[in-house]
């Protein structure tokens, strides 16, 4: 593995003793918020932070190890635990999900008597939402724990009333999409809006194994009341902060961007489309890319090609292979004309910030979404699943930077769909300058807080002053 580079800028000494243990699911979603974050921490004033992943995550970030041992990239530490599960894979039933969190609570537990056995004790445990197992470690070893709730503030606040007396309202009105709640404090949201494991009528093992974690969590959180760090930022979600703080203790610590040429866990893809994207007018390519965990149809792979041939403009499509598996007859090519690209992977974060860059085609993972947001890239959203309608919402409803798409009835964009929405955000009409402008004002506001990183070093100075009280330490 090729060493990040050591990043500087440590102000103002803290405790030289602070070590956080941040455990996250290796998957993109959790992975690369996980990573930001310890390494924010990691550049505050001497403090120490250590990202422990699932086996299987772990492996696949750094292939080239022999062993599962911990490694450093110069800023922060990596160490793998094991879930019982390590070739990835989810647990198929409830026997699964109690040996798989009996694996987890045994292998953190060691993580937790190894670096205390070699003098650097863990001061502090992080997780990613729903890993209820790490308040079972942290409470057994005395440690102080913070939930880093790696989705917006605005999830947050409905997961929270949904388990809070919301469910039974929310169940009975799961067919009717446009039927509205009021959550205290915040503006209504559609049924339609809000994430998809509240209506699901024949929920998978995943997504029963997704809910009763998030169950178990909110439980834990009534129960404790630790802190909660939530990925965004007042500008962005003000209304929704107000509205969860009365029951709980949030600190808001986004936008969880890493930066360019940060450490990824795939291969780029051979195609070299940075050089292409250098070839591009300014603000013409359209880039699609459905996340790591989407799946795609032959129907819907033709949809999306023949609307990009419609569109006449130059594109970038990031398309996995394991998405396309089950379409063995199906050849994705660039189109006439070299209008196109194609590739298995690329780095987005560069690539959403490519002045050629002219939208987004997006599934509207939260990462995905603030990573649009702090480009200043307008998006066509395209949500599947989990908090990604609720996300979707917030790009065309609350702030104006995008419109969403609307699938057919079997599920899929189609064509005339994904050129409407495309001209609507790209084109020359008012509404697509709205929307244009409305990007680069929530990218300027994103940038007040990156860029001179005030607002986020006072946020997460306050989590470690209050960390290291609950120690007994002296407060900074």
């Amino acid at each position: 593995m090729a060493h990040a580079k050591h990043e500087e800028g440590n102000k103002g000494e803290l405790d030289p003793c602070s070590h956080f243990l941040i455990v996250a699911y290796g998957i993109q979603g959790h992975l690369n918020p996980a990573r930001t974050l310890a390494r924010r921490l990691a550049r505050i004033g001497g403090c120490k932070a250590t990202l422990s992943i699932q086996l299987c995550g772990y492996r696949r970030m750094f292939p080239s190890l022999k062993n599962s041992s911990e490694i450093s990239d110069g800023v922060i530490s990596y160490i793998p635990f094991s879930d019982g599960k390590d070739d990835g894979s989810w647990p198929k039933d409830t026997e699964q999900r109690i040996q798989s969190h009996k694996a987890t609570f045994k292998s953190l537990s060691a993580i937790v008597n190894d670096f205390a056995s070699r003098g650097r004790p863990i001061t502090s445990m992080m997780c990613t939402i729903s890993m209820p197992v790490v308040f079972e470690v942290a409470r057994e070893h005395k440690i102080p724990l913070a939930v880093y709730w790696i989705q917006p503030a605005t999830t947050l606040a409905t997961y929270y009333h949904y388990f809070h007396g919301y469910d039974e309202l929310i169940h009975a009105h799961s067919t009717e999409p446009t039927y509205e709640v009021s959550f205290p404090g915040l503006y209504p949201l559609k049924i339609c809006d809000m994430p998809t494991f509240f209506t699901e009528t024949t929920p998978n093992e995943l997504s029963i194994t997704i809910m009763q974690a998030l169950q178990e969590l909110f439980q834990q959180i009534d129960q404790e009341r630790p802190m909660v760090l939530v990925n965004t930022f007042t500008a962005l979600e003000s209304i929704a902060l107000e509205a969860i703080k009365p029951y709980m203790d949030i600190i808001d610590v986004g936008p969880a961007v890493p930066p360019l040429g940060a450490l990824h866990g795939q291969q780029q893809d051979e195609k070299d489309y940075m050089e292409w994207l250098d070839m591009q007018l300014e603000n013409s390519v359209v880039y699609l890319s459905f996340g790591s965990m989407i799946t795609y149809t032959k129907r819907q792979l033709e949809e999306i090609l023949e609307g990009l041939g419609e569109c006449g403009r130059p594109y970038l499509w990031m398309v996995r292979k394991e998405g396309c598996m089950e379409v063995v007859d199906f050849d994705l090519q660039v189109v006439e004309g070299g209008k196109g690209m194609v590739v298995e992977w690329c780095d987005q974060l560069q690539v959403l910030f490519h002045p050629s860059l002219g939208c987004f085609v997006t599934h509207c993972g939260w990462n995905s979404t603030l990573e649009a947001i702090v480009a200043g890239v307008p998006m066509v959203a395209v949500p599947s699943w989990s908090d990604q309608p609720l996300n979707a919402h917030l790009v065309e409803k609350e702030w104006s930077v995008g419109v969403r798409a609307v699938r057919d009835a079997e599920g899929v964009l189609t064509q005339k769909e994904l050129v409407r929405c495309v001209e609507l955000v790209m084109g020359d009409s008012e509404k697509a300058m709205k929307v244009k402008e409305k990007a680069n004002n929530l990218k300027t506001k994103a940038h007040d807080v990156l860029v001179t990183s005030g607002p986020l070093e006072i946020s997460l100075r306050g989590f470690i002053n209050r960390i290291q009280d609950q120690k007994g330490h002296v407060s900074i």
